[in-house]
């Protein structure tokens, strides 16, 4: 499965647009982990806990929406973007989507 960010590959045409997929993920913080990162925010740098937990929820996202577009039959995913939001105070989520297709 090819994922992409752009509109096309190159030396491949789309023969047919499936349609949207996505994969989506909702992760919460530890409240240990809230507290490191009040302490870590005094002194300035990188939150390594977050960095982890967002990488590991974007990884659950694209493997949801590839999940998404195998069921469909595509080739591939274009125009792949990502969003991230919080839903609650101590819980965010992360969004895959894209554009399924199939190649010549």
């Amino acid at each position: 499965m090819i994922i992409a960010t752009t509109e096309n590959i190159p030396e491949r045409n789309v023969k047919e647009i499936l349609g949207v997929v996505r994969g989506n993920t909702i992760q919460s913080r530890h409240v240990g982990r809230d507290i490191m990162a009040g302490l870590k925010t005094i002194v300035g740098g990188e939150i390594k806990s977050y960095t982890e937990m967002i990488s590991r929820a974007r990884e659950e996202a694209i493997s949801r929406m590839t999940a998404e577009a195998e069921k469909l039959g595509a080739d591939a995913i274009l125009m792949v973007r990502f969003t991230t939001s919080s839903v609650m105070p101590q819980a965010a989520e992360v969004l895959a989507y894209g554009t399924a297709v199939k190649f010549e």
